[in-house]
């Protein structure tokens, strides 16, 4: 693990190699000996997805809080945003979860909570690494140590208060069928109970945690998703959904098998926010597909782009009091439910759509602007990101043929066809490149020029 231990979305590692015991102590000890500067005696929640590591890396964690004085409650295994939507409600004073969200099984990882809900701002994290790397741990007497307890109450509080929140009438008079992909990840323990709350009919798919993910990748791109795009139209149900491993994201099916890029699903939602607003702010990353400026433009609406990650995007919504936000990868943004991705409340508001509106869910999509993007990567060490970085950047700022560069993540480049952006991910060792604009063989072809650049770099 290097010298910067969080990334875009916590601290994430290969089990038993970067991601270990001691490092969780360390970060255990860490985070308590920052949360006794701030509070007197504070209380953190700690909950799990459904890695088979959890309850080694959450054994760790919770001995490093301990041994600094903090009290520990244990609300056991759950989905992300369960997690925050506890810590919110109940007034905890932070947060963990021991989660890799949608990275392959043998990656675990650790993600700080902020006391409202939120995912801790970049400041937070950085006292915490400074503290880890430095080891001043303050560690208390053996008669001061903290407590640890459980409160199994988080399922019903999470799911009771989405479902008082939404259009129950209209979701159960129209009797959706649902086909529910939850991947074997931890979004089985919640979502399954909220549909059927809501008088859908559901058809399931991989609802049992397991954290092997036996059945298919937690990651819910198109070709870990072939299985529910085959059932939704072979038993006529009205569409489908897919999460990822730890329930924050959720993908859609339209009723004829049809995949739904995680843009469509924004775009749609900002819409029907727009209109039941008047208006208003929608923040997203700079990955995000235009279509959602131009439906913004059509409903009164204002787009602001942020850096990518989640933590980010709520932090913007809540300094701008944007009415909706999110990300292109299905990771949606309820200000009036809670700052962070919830698949739980996302589906929830898909639902409320489909209940109210005679068309169904591909007709909606087809309302959407339609443009054509393509996503790629090449792999880059972590220690040259910054070097690869700058050398694209010098390569390319003198083209007569970029009409502009957007430098707020990574480099999004402006040219007559569409933009391309490159950025680095920072969860992986890998340069992640985006393209799009109205004609695929153009951005096919701006793709693979601008990825043939990045290698070039990386490899000189």
């Amino acid at each position: 693990m290097d010298a910067r231990l969080f990334g875009t979305n916590g601290i994430r590692g290969v089990v038993n190699q970067d991601m270990n015991c001691e490092l969780a102590l360390g970060v255990g000890k860490a985070w308590g000996t920052y949360l006794k500067k701030k509070f007197k005696e504070p209380i953190v929640a700690i909950g799990t997805d459904a890695r088979l590591s959890n309850d080694m890396l959450k054994t760790s964690v919770i001995s490093g809080l301990l041994s600094t004085g903090c009290n520990v409650t244990d609300i056991g295994m759950l989905p992300t945003p369960t997690i925050q939507y506890t810590v919110k409600k109940k007034d905890f004073h932070s947060g963990i979860a021991i989660t890799a969200s949608h990275n392959p099984p043998e990656f675990n990882g650790i993600k700080g909570i902020e006391r409202d809900g939120t995912e801790f701002p970049r400041e937070v994290e950085e006292e915490i690494e400074k503290i880890y790397l430095n080891r001043r741990f303050e560690v208390v007497s053996w008669d001061k140590v903290g407590k640890l307890s459980s409160w199994d109450g988080a399922v019903d509080l999470y799911i009771n208060d989405i479902v008082r929140l939404v259009d129950r009438k209209s979701i159960k008079e129209r009797k959706l069928h649902v086909v529910l992909d939850c991947g074997n990840g931890v979004g089985s323990i919640t979502i399954p109970l909220l549909l059927k709350k809501l008088g859908c009919k559901i058809t399931e798919l991989y609802c049992k945690p397991n954290g092997r993910f036996p059945n298919r990748s937690s990651e819910p791109t198109p070709e870990n998703l072939v299985e529910i795009m085959e059932k939704v139209p072979k038993i006529g149900a009205d569409f489908g959904v897919a999460l990822d491993g730890d329930a924050d994201r959720s993908i859609f099916i339209d009723e004829k098998g049809n995949y739904i890029w995680g843009d469509k699903s924004l775009t749609l939602m900002a819409k029907y926010m727009l209109l039941k607003n008047k208006g208003g702010k929608i923040v997203t990353p700079v990955t995000t597909s235009q279509c959602i400026d131009d439906i913004a433009k059509k409903y009164n609406g204002t787009v602001i782009r942020t850096r990518v990650g989640s933590p980010t995007v709520a932090r913007v919504m809540m300094k701008e009091k944007a009415i909706f936000g999110g990300e292109e990868n299905g990771g949606l943004i309820f200000p009036e439910f809670q700052y962070c991705r919830d698949s739980g409340i996302t589906i929830t508001r898909m639902l409320e759509i489909l209940a109210r509106e005679d068309k169904t869910l591909g007709e909606l999509i087809e309302e959407i602007p339609r443009y054509e993007m393509i996503k790629t990567k090449v792999f880059c060490p972590n220690e040259r990101k910054e070097e690869v970085l700058a050398g694209i950047y010098e390569k390319i700022k003198e083209d007569d043929r970029i009409k502009n560069i957007d430098r707020t993540d990574g480099l999004k480049i402006f040219t007559g066809e569409g933009w391309i952006l490159i950025r680095p991910s920072g969860t992986e060792p890998i340069y992640r490149i985006y393209g799009e604009g109205k004609r695929i063989r153009d951005i096919e072809r701006l793709l693979e020029d601008y990825k043939k650049l990045v290698e070039e770099i990386i490899n000189s």
